[in-house]
């Protein structure tokens, strides 16, 4: 079975309505052997911040060292999003194996005028996939209520009602009394139900519950709200009977505090309930890990640009809240929702904004921009113009938004998810040399089997995969058919709210002609037209960011102050030995020297704070007069931020941001950021991943990781992006990523590679001390790709073989025969 085929079946399902009782959910279960039976669980219900204390509990599960599944809804690109294990979206594999077990099963029961809903399959499937990976604890987002949820059907061992509104009161009741109740019976058997609604609802909550523990102000645990600590933090404090923590969250607003003080008292009762002890900074480092997007997300500062999936009056009034801790000019709302909602409640709650871009979602179930123009003119708004997509709309109030201004563009976590796009969207050039790599790209893009037995012999020439919306695509494929071009869809076309791929097959003049026709084109085509224009450098200016990849592939040059290194052993673990290394490699042709105090090969041992700063920055100050960029390889911010105070340029982080200051470092230093794909940093090798394609599923995690660096204030020209070879992956793996590295060009990132005599080179038949060619083939490869930086031990032969592959291809280019 096919991806797109398996998906379509699960988005079929939309078309029974939700469905209020677990028996249909135990049903398609007790199918699949009951594979919930032996998960401890966590269920988080509630009318708001379910999803965002869901995120948080998980976070800090994950900390505290378990293997955790996480389940929510609803998903912003990708259904794969709902379904995670330790931040992992489902292999589509999976999907395609749990429909493959499930589809007789379902229709059968549809036979029976029962078939499963599209949420309770998801839940059945997010269930049986953390089974199968053999989690510790899964953290179940609720869907509807508690009672008759689909997520009920397991008994959790913890669980929590973060907030009580009047919501789906078809379903649950017409009164708050009725709706906590409904909610409150996700309380599990032998433990209290964590809860942040007080008055009735507390009382209702009681009613249903028993034992209960209250976070809030004069509750059993108190969340503190310090405010701000920059554009995307704030901080907070929690105390409880006999804990308390001091952290900072990547998300704002007094109501955070609260849900990180319910998220922390689940994971304290789950680790109890395994017999452990959580510690109050795992509980620190947790939570500010916690990104999610779409929460009141700031993606840019200039002008201050807010994404917040607010769906109901409710969680209006908590951005409005929020936006009173910002200084800004005049605010630029772009606003879209469901038809269903309480716009007239929402404009009323909302900021009055100076201009409203009224936007439609492309969704069906999306309210006609028309009518909420009509919202928001009665709610005094002083300007309010229509755009009929969200690109569109976000695009327009970007551009008449001065710097001091503010951008807020809110309404329905699908509205947020199109506006999102600008930063995520990836347009991801693929090499297509023969008849079987346009087979392998059309099919990777879920493309039918016959429209890639009709596409593959066209192919053969520029190729970008992206992904974007129904209407985009049909828009993309008919103007590139009428300029001779190719167009192939994925078999998701036919869905509501998907983003869908799509792979587009063309000369560079189609492309060029392609750009122009998109230019002013409605329903945010302009923007994707843009993008392209970007990735295939049409009319675009040569980079000029003053760093050493701006010519070509430059050479980082590893020096390594470490006992321990799996290659140079420790062999320049003295400054004066360093020196006069690092004076070589310059010598020989590097550009950066890389300088690392903490080893990080399979079974290395941590080193301390304190020790790695010994080792490193002394090295730094003994160079920094050198001829070259220095770089720090290190996971710690506080090494990070003492290297770079003593002469470092590039901080190297080869755990991707798993330290939640160290994209502030970065920034506040304006340091280029090397941002690395790890799983594991020391390496686990004994850490088996199933990734679908190693390279677009590299390609989508880093993703989020550049963004967030983004976030911080650092310009994607010196957020440098690695692939991570050998860190998760297989030889096998690593050799794909090193073969179609181009590809990590669609991050808009400058790209590295460390593949230094590697392990990897024992699939190619090299040992341990005969790499040194291997690694020269690597480099020249990496350099025929447009690797715009290599990082080795052996300057001298690297920068030999990235001179011998820039020479041939300018040579190639120019037609030079002398």
């Amino acid at each position: 079975m096919k991806f797109h085929d398996a998906a379509n079946f699960l988005y079929d399902l939309r078309r029974f309505g939700p469905r209020p009782g677990i028996e249909s959910t135990a049903d398609l279960l007790a199918a699949l052997d009951d594979p919930h039976d032996d998960l401890d669980c966590v269920q988080v219900a509630g009318s708001n911040g379910k999803g965002s204390t869901a995120r948080m509990t998980e976070s800090i599960l994950r900390e505290a060292g378990l293997t955790v599944g996480l389940f929510t809804s609803p998903h912003l690109e990708d259904l794969r999003e709902r379904i995670r294990v330790d931040g992992r979206k489902i292999p589509k594999a999976a999907v395609c194996e749990f429909v493959e077990h499930v589809e007789g099963h379902v229709r059968d029961r549809g036979a029976e005028g029962i078939s499963p809903t599209f949420f309770e399959a998801t839940t059945a499937m997010a269930l049986w996939q953390f089974a199968r990976e053999g989690v510790d604890v899964v953290v179940l987002e609720v869907g509807i209520g508690g009672k008759k949820d689909a997520t009920s059907v397991v008994d959790p061992v913890a669980s929590a009602v973060t907030s009580v509104t009047l919501e789906h009161t078809g379903v649950l009741g017409d009164t708050i009394e009725e709706i906590a109740q409904d909610k409150a019976h996700v309380a599990p058997a032998d433990a209290p139900l964590v809860t942040g609604v007080d008055g009735v609802a507390l009382d209702a909550v009681r009613s249903i519950a028993g034992e209960v523990v209250t976070v809030g102000a004069g509750g059993d645990v108190v969340p503190t709200y310090g405010g701000r600590t920059n554009h995307t933090e704030a901080a907070i404090g929690i105390e409880g009977p006999d804990w308390s923590v001091d952290t900072r969250l990547p998300t704002l607003g007094a109501h955070q505090s609260e849900n990180a003080a319910i998220a922390a008292t689940l994971a304290r009762h789950v680790i109890d309930e395994q017999g452990g002890d959580l510690a109050e900074t795992t509980i620190e480092t947790g939570l500010r890990r916690s990104h999610w997007p779409g929460r009141f997300e700031v993606v840019e500062q200039e002008p201050l640009t807010v994404l917040d999936g607010a769906h109901n009056p409710g969680a209006c009034e908590r951005i409005a809240e929020v936006l009173t801790e910002f200084e800004y000019d005049d605010l630029h709302l772009v606003f879209g929702a469901m038809h269903d909602k309480d716009h007239r409640a929402m404009a009323d709650t909302l900021p009055t904004a100076d201009r409203v871009v009224a936007c439609q979602p492309d969704l069906d179930r999306a309210e006609d921009e028309a009518v909420l123009a009509r919202v928001f003119e009665a709610s005094g708004a002083e300007e309010v113009v229509t755009n009929n997509s969200v690109e569109g709309a976000l695009s327009r109030a970007l551009r008449e938004a001065d710097a001091d201004d503010c951008v807020l563009v809110t309404g329905s976590l699908f509205t947020v998810a199109e506006a999102r796009t600008r930063w995520t969207r990836l347009q991801v050039p693929k090499r297509v040399e023969e008849i079987n790599d346009a087979r392998a790209v059309l099919s990777d893009a879920h493309v039918t089997d016959p429209g890639v037995w009709r596409m593959r012999g066209k192919g053969v020439h520029r190729v970008l995969k992206t992904r974007v919306q129904k209407r985009q695509a049909q828009y993309l494929k008919e103007e590139l058919l009428s300029l001779g071009g190719e167009c192939a869809l994925s078999g998701l076309n036919d869905q509501d709210d998907v983003i869908i791929d799509v792979v587009m097959m063309a000369t560079m003049a189609q492309f060029n002609r392609l750009v122009d026709k998109l230019d002013g084109q409605p329903y945010g085509l302009s923007v994707v037209g843009e993008e392209i224009r970007e990735t295939l450098g049409i009319r675009t200016a040569e980079p000029d960011s003053g760093y050493p990849w701006d010519d070509g592939t430059a050479v980082m040059g590893i020096l390594n102050i470490t006992p321990d290194s799996f290659h140079d052993g420790g062999e320049y673990n003295a400054v004066a030995e360093a020196r006069e290394r690092a004076e070589r490699m310059v010598a020989n042709g590097a550009a950066i020297l890389d300088v690392g105090g903490e080893s990080t090969r399979p079974g290395a041992e941590p080193v301390s704070v304190d020790e790695e700063i010994d080792r490193v920055v002394p090295v730094i100050e003994a160079i920094a007069d050198l001829d070259a960029m220095i770089s720090v390889d290190t996971r710690k911010a506080e090494v990070a931020r003492a290297a770079v105070e003593a002469g470092a340029d590039i901080i190297n982080d080869v755990s991707g941001l798993e330290d939640p200051e160290m994209r502030f470092v970065a920034a506040e230093h304006d340091a280029a950021l090397v941002v690395m794909h790890s799983v594991d940093a020391p390496v686990d090798p004994d850490t088996e991943i199933e990734y679908d394609d190693v390279v677009e599923d590299v390609i989508d995690q880093l993703a989020e990781r550049v963004l967030l660096a983004e976030k911080a204030g650092l310009d994607r020209e010196q957020i440098v992006v690695d692939p991570g070879l050998g860190f998760g992956k297989s030889s096998a793996e690593s050799f794909e990523l090193l073969d179609r590295c181009d590809e990590l060009a669609a991050l808009g990132c400058p790209i590295m590679v460390g593949h230094s005599h590697k392990s990897m080179f024992a699939l190619s038949g090299q040992d341990a001390d005969e790499r040194l060619p291997s690694t020269i083939a690597g480099t020249t490869l990496a350099t025929e790709r447009g690797v715009d930086i290599v990082r080795v031990h052996d300057v001298a032969e690297n920068a030999a073989a990235v001179t011998v592959a820039e020479t041939a291809a300018g040579t190639m280019s120019s037609g030079t025969d002398d």
